[in-house]
């Protein structure tokens, strides 16, 4: 492994691990919050202890996502300094609002922490609508930076100079949007399908029953509403991708040769030595109708790009077909689950329902690492589309290969560290948050 390799490892890793404790961070609020709206309006105290059994889980994924994006922060300067010489003007807006939204989460989670029996109950509730809100704002805030990578805007390029700098329009640029509604709603599926699943698996091993089933029907709500929802935005995703980075998507659906009325690839096994796609089941024209609303459109294919522009095709194509699967998967789980509540509202307690969602606990997460897989590999060899090579914003200082094997013990401890953690907020529950006794707590 040479430093390069080395330092796009590390970002790789360590922005892996961020996206998971990010996800979390974004979305548990609000369930924490409706589970304390529901206490308020019913007095039921199985919602108060749902609320602060997840307000502590709140703030151990706070603590270790902040830590993990600090971490990256500092990674954005030591192992891209020309990327950050030149960008940090451009892009530096989102990322200075991005710490604004930081505290005001940081304040508001105290506030809410702390504020059980000292505040109005109001109030106290909406400080934790606060810390969703900031949680949100912030992811929203970084995926405009890097949709800002994916179409850079809001400066001219002139004799390999930036100048005539707009961080609005840098900001505000014409990826932004598509991108931060895909990450949001798949921040909602991947936390809810993970927090409905683990809820299901305690419900079957009969372990306060009580407690995990309002847990689980609020999580399993947002879930699969959700889950209905991405397939739309991962339209309007993938539109624009083919509008503004026909590489991507090339790599994506493994297009080498460009054609006209292009097939819809499902499944297949890329060869880039060959250019050829084999094992796979063709869809005649549903892809120039998918990207561009032809069916007798063109799709650009890797033959259409110079050879030291093409990205990989084969972690591109691979990645974006396990979220696609995965994303249809859950996609079904969630038609299922409406229609159980609406039609077969006895079935909610069948086994093989909360069997489902303990299958799926997991999925949500790996779908998110596989579509961020797509958007950084599928955009390589470009740290800045069109306008800076990845290899040309690394760093020059030798060793990085070490500092990529340290940081990778770091973060597998943590990750066994925050397992830990939750595994034992998980076990104290019969001992917290759903004594009998509490019955009388309002």
């Amino acid at each position: 492994m040479n430093d390069f390799i080395a330092a796009r490892s590390q970002m790789a890793l360590s922005l892996g691990f961020h996206i998971i404790f990010s996800c979390i961070g974004m979305v548990m609020p609000f369930f924490m919050a409706v589970s304390h709206f529901l206490w308020l309006r019913t007095a039921n105290p199985l919602y108060k202890n749902v609320t602060k059994a997840w307000s502590k889980g709140v703030a151990i994924f706070f603590a270790t996502g902040a830590v993990s994006g600090t971490v990256l922060s500092f990674e954005l300067g030591l192992l891209w300094p020309e990327f950050m010489k030149h960008a940090g003007s451009i892009f530096g807006m989102p990322f200075s609002l991005e710490g604004t939204a930081f505290f005001i989460e940081a304040i508001a989670l105290g506030f809410y922490l702390y504020g059980w029996d000292r505040f109005n109950k109001w109030f106290h509730w909406f400080t934790g609508v606060v810390v969703g809100v900031s949680g949100l704002l912030s992811g929203i805030l970084v995926v405009a930076a890097n949709a800002w990578m994916n179409n850079p805007k809001g400066f001219d390029f002139v004799d390999g100079k930036f100048i005539n700098i707009d961080p609005i329009k840098a900001m505000f640029n014409d990826a932004w949007f598509s991108e931060a509604l895909h990450m949001c709603i798949a921040a909602f599926v991947a936390t809810g399908f993970a927090v409905a699943g683990v809820h299901a698996f305690m419900i079957l091993k009969r372990k306060n029953v009580l407690f995990h089933t309002k847990a689980f029907k609020i999580a399993a709500a947002f879930a699969c509403a959700a889950a209905l929802l991405q397939p739309l935005s991962g339209d309007i995703s993938a539109k624009n991708v083919a509008k503004l980075q026909p590489s991507k998507l090339a790599a994506m659906e493994a297009v080498f040769h460009t054609e006209k009325g292009a097939p819809l690839i499902i499944g297949g096994i890329p060869n880039e030595a060959t250019q050829q796609v084999n094992d796979a089941i063709r869809l005649p024209g549903l892809l120039s109708y998918l990207a561009y609303g032809r069916f007798d459109a063109t799709v650009n294919g890797i033959d259409s790009l110079p050879t030291g522009e093409r990205p990989p095709v084969a972690i591109t194509h691979f990645s974006f077909q396990l979220m696609v699967a995965l994303g249809m998967f859950m996609v079904l789980v969630a038609v299922l689950y409406f229609i159980i509540l609406v039609k077969k509202r006895s079935w909610q307690k069948k086994l093989w329902l909360l069997k489902l969602f303990v299958i799926a606990t997991p999925m949500g997460f790996l779908a998110v690492e596989a579509g961020w897989t797509v958007t950084e590999v599928g955009r390589q060899p470009w740290i800045i589309y069109g306008v800076m090579k990845t290899a040309d914003a690394v760093t020059p200082m030798p060793g990085i290969v070490y500092s990529f094997y340290i940081f990778t013990c770091v973060y597998i401890s943590l990750a066994f560290v925050v397992a830990f953690m939750l595994y034992r907020q998980i076990k104290m529950v019969g001992n917290l948050y759903d004594i009998p006794q509490q019955a009388n707590i309002t």
